[in-house]
């Protein structure tokens, strides 16, 4: 990590705040030996047992990448589950993505229920974001992703969602360099001052709902399986890739096109923000790498030009802009989320509130 996440701090050793934080979570929630093994066999019977003789006991977003591909192996194959698994089309999926879900599946013996967005809807909230000019341009996807999994989660009557989140190579990520995603009053101003069009089928998840209803009223569960395991990443992919055709598409989350030009290209260009080096710390402090190999990786470029060029026509021309256009829109001043209204106030309510409720 260095000084491009403004909010870091070293201490007389040279060790950040982020290191010293992702150590704690590692050892209160990730489990890769005995302590794993009976929370997933707990976690597998509960379950099971949620079930009720329903065709599905859990529900599982796939996107084609490495975890949550690993996720389903896991689920189908040690817990014993029976997922309904639910892959949303933002409308940016590489080839390579939709392969690897296929494989998956049908290898798996699974059924595959694809949820596409709108893509009129999903092209004017996506511009909109590039003309807010904040920094996570996943916005879009991220939220459509999970308002449509946890909306089909419910009509399904299933109460466990199992996510492929992994503290071996997400426990590191500085808030400056995003914003939560699920901010549904950030995201309806963003489309309101940007957006040209009314949306009429984008998915969106109020506040309470999320917060609330969905967690406390409907008792839906979150659950992440690769924390109760040794989950290794470089040695997931080669299982993949020997026992279900898997492929790989060149980086963290790049099996979309759209995360992919925005990781590789947009974050580090415009922010001064690469996503690798909180990926490679946090494989770094899980034990997984060392930082003579962190620090080589950082040295190979992000794009290769000619297929940069190649994703940037593609990408404008997808959203309807000329080139010109496209590259006046990522090139605008910098903002914050403290710019635009958000959620924020609500979220510091919620946590007082469930501090007195925790206390009482």
């Amino acid at each position: 990590m260095d000084t491009s996440d403004p909010q870091i701090v070293f201490d007389e050793l040279g060790i950040c705040n982020h290191c010293k934080a992702a150590l704690q979570k590692l050892e209160n929630y990730w489990f890769p030996g005995k302590v794993g093994e009976k929370l997933l066999e707990q976690a597998s019977a509960e379950i099971r047992a949620s079930a009720k003789n329903r065709e599905y006991d859990c529900i599982i977003g796939v996107s084609g990448g490495v975890d949550s591909s690993y996720l389903l192996y896991l689920a189908k194959e040690k817990m014993q589950l029976n997922p309904l698994v639910v892959h949303v089309d933002a409308g940016w999926n590489s080839e390579i993505a939709v392969k690897n879900i296929e494989n998956l599946v049908k290898k798996l013996g699974l059924e595959l229920y694809t949820c596409v967005v709108d893509w009129m809807d999903m092209k004017d909230v996506q511009l909109a974001y590039l003309k807010s000019s904040l920094a996570n341009q996943d916005v879009p996807q991220d939220h459509a992703f999970f308002a449509k999994l946890y909306e089909f989660a419910m009509s399904n009557r299933i109460s466990y969602v199992l996510t492929g989140s992994n503290l071996t190579s997400e426990s590191i990520l500085p808030s400056s360099w995003g914003y939560d995603s699920m901010d549904a009053v950030q995201l309806k101003h963003i489309h309101k001052v940007f957006g040209k069009r009314k949306l009429r089928n984008y998915p969106i998840i109020p506040f309470w709902k999320y917060k609330i209803y969905y967690p406390y009223i409907k008792k839906m569960k979150i659950v992440s399986p690769l924390n109760w395991i040794d989950y290794d990443k470089n040695k997931a992919i080669e299982f993949l890739k020997d026992n279900y055709g898997w492929r790989y598409y060149g980086g963290k989350h790049h099996e979309s096109r759209w995360t992919k030009f925005f990781q590789a290209y947009y974050l580090p260009e415009v922010f001064s923000f690469d996503k690798r080096r909180a990926h490679l710390s946090s494989l770094i402090v899980a034990g997984q790498m060392d930082r003579e190999a962190a620090l080589r990786e950082l040295e190979q470029p992000l794009y290769d030009p000619h297929e940069l060029e190649e994703d940037k026509r593609y990408i404008a021309k997808k959203l309807g802009l000329s080139s010109e256009e496209f590259d006046a829109i990522v090139k605008l001043p910098n903002k914050t989320y403290l710019d635009y209204p958000n959620h924020q106030k609500y979220q510091r309510f919620f946590s007082t509130l469930k501090s007195i409720v925790k206390k009482g």
